[in-house]
């Protein structure tokens, strides 16, 4: 089957068998892809273009008809998943051939590192994967694990005497692996921005660390890479056994690409450049990981032989969104002049949803997906992980179910979630001394360290308002302050969970002491205030701080089981970095404010390239191009109680749908006027709250019928089939999820 003289069928010939037995139709630009197979190829794949089916015709022509052995093609992808999906497309589509290697840069990347370090007789261990993150968290540092997250959290005490929080861990860790990307030497570390105190530190201690013990070399996964970069050019042997092993080599979504990923690759092909690099430069949204988007404009001057060929016909989109999307890729100058376009016919206008606040955003959508049928062509959209949670609420309250593409796992162990709690605990009880240390520095008693030392020396079971100001010297102006503070946890008692947030927020001064610590430690005054605001969130509808401490328990083990809904006739929640290669009938594109899509980081951009605004945009239009039907774009005029900028994004759509629209200057308000959402009645539902009586059986829209277990003024407990729920009355009866059943005489 691979002598190149048994197959004897014209390429054309085996396009047209091919078509006919897979009911697939390639266009020219296609056509051509898969028949020019010798030489570097850029191939520019505008969003749903076809561009799998294109590789694997690619692949598939040059066994079938070329007559290359399958071992002599690799072909890399972005992820794993992409890895198995190809795997899976090409055993579809050629059943009758010996699979392609399809396998992620890593991974050969480790099997470079693994066979270089043989040769060397030098013994590794790899220190990243999953991790417990109780094993993280705590132990004693010998019996801890030899993980990267525990070594640099241990570093990063030693140098600091304080522990390190989950977002700067993040921030320290995109720092290491831009720079590793990057191939940046160590003069140039200084210069790369970092908010982590010290961090330049804390990455040699670390390099440092992992090279300590002579037996065993400790690696990362970025290690890896920049490892077999170097082997393969250390050792010619290696390097010419790789080269003669594959005689093409295709690479995927490698506008994601790294730089030492893209010189391990020019590596691996010097010797016949059969190169067949497929991306697009539109969708490169990756930069912060130390992907490299110029090096697809600058692909000639590797590979001065490349062809390039662009597939611009997007076979996923109505007309309306590929119009818009194309025209507002535009704005960007750094990219090569691609015009996509479609056959597809028109659906419906992109639609701009203008709301009063951020909050009313859960609202909302819950409105508009009430009554639908197909949830697993509904996606929503968003730039930050924090909109998740709220998010989450929302839908669950109104029985909606979904699916979390990737979420922050973390928010409800998260310090800001641990100190309103704590302030809550106060409030049932003031005697909890090692509660109040928790949280003793971070409202308006100014206690200092050395008081609150000596104030846990004391063992009268008394209140600690009462052991400080009767036991402990004080400066004359913590007397009052502790005086009112005492007084208002005392009220606090009783009040719903809502009301008490804000007191901590306001009164007790929590959100001022966030505002010092961020200018002390360079924590994110954005994110720890949407931290609170989600909580006030939750909060809204529950009248005890034991629901509210209940609810945020829930939430978790749910945050926990929809990841696992994948597949599932369920709305689909996601980060935009996180839905490109995915598609939906329906899109929603939420938090369009500018702060956040652009952030204020982007905005704040004044380089010469402008980099990080073009890298928004990307991520914008790749948020669009999700879209096969209804494009919904979201914002609002209020955030966190303070004014909202309506994306200037979002303008420059409305500007391209309608040019006679004039451009809306910052800060002025949207006259566009908004349509109520259409909400999908049912002729028999409830319509009044004195319906919902404990014991009643009703129907509801999705989870069948069950039991009205608890009535609640804002909300119900019901137990279905499916396990219990616990549902807004305000959305079951806006939106008629509930029927009453009526028992059979």
């Amino acid at each position: 089957m691979y002598n190149r003289s048994i197959n004897q069928e014209r390429p054309t010939q085996f396009i047209d068998r091919k078509q006919a037995e897979l009911s697939i139709q390639l266009n020219e630009v296609q056509r051509e892809a898969v028949l020019l197979t010798e030489g570097p190829l850029l191939l520019l794949a505008s969003p749903g273009s076809g561009k799998t089916t294109t590789m694997i015709m690619r692949i598939g022509y040059l066994v079938a008809e070329k007559g290359v052995h399958p071992t002599r093609i690799k072909a890399v992808t972005f992820s794993r998943a992409a890895a198995q999906d190809m795997k899976s497309r090409f055993s579809a589509f050629f059943p009758e051939l010996a699979p392609v290697q399809f396998s992620t840069i890593h991974s050969f990347a480790f099997e470079v590192v693994r066979e270089y370090l043989r040769k060397c007789r030098i013994d590794f261990q790899i220190i990243e994967g999953h991790i417990d993150p109780e094993e993280e968290e705590g132990g004693e540092a010998e019996q801890l694990p030899l993980h990267k997250r525990i070594i640099l959290r241990q570093i990063y005490q030693s140098i600091h005497s304080d522990n390190i929080t989950d977002d700067q861990m993040d921030e320290l860790t995109t720092y290491i692996s831009y720079i590793k990307n990057k191939m940046l030497p160590a003069e140039q570390w200084s210069e790369i921005k970092v908010d982590v105190p010290k961090a330049e530190q804390i990455f040699r201690a670390y390099e440092e660390f992992k090279q300590r013990d002579r037996t065993r070399l400790l690696l990362d996964f970025d290690d890896m890479l920049t490892l077999a970069n170097r082997a393969l050019d250390e050792d010619a042997s290696l390097l010419r056994k790789y080269q003669m092993r594959y005689d093409y080599v295709l690479t995927d979504e490698s506008q994601d690409t790294s730089l030492v990923q893209h010189a391990i690759i020019e590596k691996l092909v010097r010797r016949h450049h059969n190169l067949c690099v497929v991306a697009d430069d539109d969708q490169s949204i990756y930069s912060w990981r130390g992907a490299e988007p110029s090096y697809l404009l600058d692909f000639r001057q590797v590979f001065p032989k490349a062809q390039i060929l662009y597939m611009e016909q997007n076979y996923r989109s109505s007309r309306d969104i590929v119009h818009a999307a194309n025209r507002f890729i535009k704005r960007n100058k750094h990219r090569y002049n691609k015009n996509m376009f479609t056959h597809n016919p028109p659906h419906e206008p992109i639609r701009f949803t203008c709301l009063a606040d951020d909050i009313s955003q859960g609202d909302y959508l819950v409105r508009e997906i009430a009554g639908q049928d197909n949830l697993a062509e509904i996606a929503i959209l968003y730039r930050n992980n924090s909109s998740s949670v709220g998010l989450m609420n929302a839908l669950d309250l109104a029985g909606i179910p979904f699916y979390l593409k990737d979420s922050d796992l973390r928010f409800f162990s998260h310090w800001v979630v641990e100190d309103v709690l704590n302030f809550m605990r106060l409030t049932f009880t003031d005697k909890r001394v090692d509660v109040f240390e928790k949280i003793h520095m971070k409202f308006n008693g100014y206690i200092s360290k050395k008081q609150m030392q000596e104030v846990k020396l004391i063992h009268n079971q008394e209140s600690v308002f009462d052991n400080l100001l009767g036991h402990v010297p004080l400066q004359e102006y913590q007397v009052k302050l502790l005086q009112e503070s005492k007084e208002t946890f005392q009220q606090m008692r009783g009040m719903p969970p809502k009301a008490v947030i804000q007191v901590i927020r306001g009164r007790l001064g929590y959100e001022k002491a966030l505002e010092k610590m961020c200018e002390r430690l360079g924590f994110r005054q954005d994110t720890l205030i949407g931290i609170l605001n989600t909580l006030e969130q939750i909060a809204a509808p529950l009248s005890t701080m034991e629901e509210f401490a209940a609810r945020l328990k829930y939430l978790e083990s749910l945050q926990k089981t929809a990841k696992r809904r994948r597949g599932q006739n369920v709305v689909t929640l996601s980060t935009l970095h996180s839905a490109k290669g995915l598609e939906f009938d329906r899109v929603y594109m939420v938090d369009l404010v500018d702060g956040i899509l652009p952030s204020y980081e982007d905005l704040k951009d004044q380089s010469e390239d402008l980099a990080q605004m073009e890298e928004a945009t990307r991520l914008f239009y790749v948020g669009m191009t999700r879209a096969k039907r209804t494009l919904n774009l979201v914002t609002y005029q209020e955030r966190e109680g303070k004014k909202a900028v309506e994306s200037r994004f979002v303008n420059d759509i409305r500007r391209i749908v309608n040019p006679a629209v004039p451009r809306i200057v910052q800060g002025e308000k949207s006259t566009v006027k908004l349509k109520k959402p259409e909400i999908v009645y049912r002729p028999n539902a409830i319509q009044s709250a004195n319906d919902f009586v404990v014991g009643k059986r009703v129907k509801h829209s999705r989870f069948d019928e069950g039991v009205i277990t608890k009535v609640y003024e804002d909300r119900l407990e019901i137990h279905f089939e499916a396990g219990d729920k616990v549902l807004s009355v305000k959305a079951c009866l806006e939106m008629g999820l509930l029927e009453l059943v009526v028992e059979d005489i």
